[in-house]
């Protein structure tokens, strides 16, 4: 006969095979993660202080004034409307391939202007942009 209390062992918790098992998990969730950009328009950001590149024929110049108004390949367009800029557009594009719309925008023009040549290029159909910009002459 055992006379003695009986003695309940605590339950010991090891956490060396859940940790593991996180880590796998983890792992998997990295691995099969697809990351994707919706991007409606393509964009090729312009460095300033960058050589001036040969004017090709499939550019498209869209000038943004300071009072919002807009200049397509130095024909004005009539209004401030986003619907006019897309008939401008797609004018200007239609006898071009692969054209490449550059915005200039004056500096201080409104951000809104800048943001419906972006809406009317989409809605025209033109994937390919830049922005143009002009060196800073004191920083030489």
């Amino acid at each position: 006969m055992n006379f003695r209390p009986y003695r309940r062992d605590e339950p010991e918790i090891n956490l060396i095979p859940f940790i593991d098992i996180l880590l796998v998990v983890l792992i998997f969730v990295m691995l099969t993660t697809t990351y994707s950009r919706f991007t409606e328009l393509q964009l090729t950001l312009p460095t300033a202080d960058a050589d001036r590149l040969v004017e090709r024929p499939s550019e498209i110049v869209v000038a943004v004034g300071a009072d919002g108004r807009y200049v397509v390949d130095r024909q004005p367009v009539e209004g401030m409307s986003v619907e006019r800029l897309v008939a401008a557009l797609s004018a200007a594009a239609q006898s071009r391939q692969e054209p490449v719309l550059i915005i200039s925008a004056d500096a201080t023009a409104a951000h809104q202007s800048v943001i419906n040549v972006l809406d009317a290029a989409r809605r025209a159909g033109l994937t390919r942009l830049t922005f143009a910009a002009q060196t800073d002459a004191g920083a030489r």
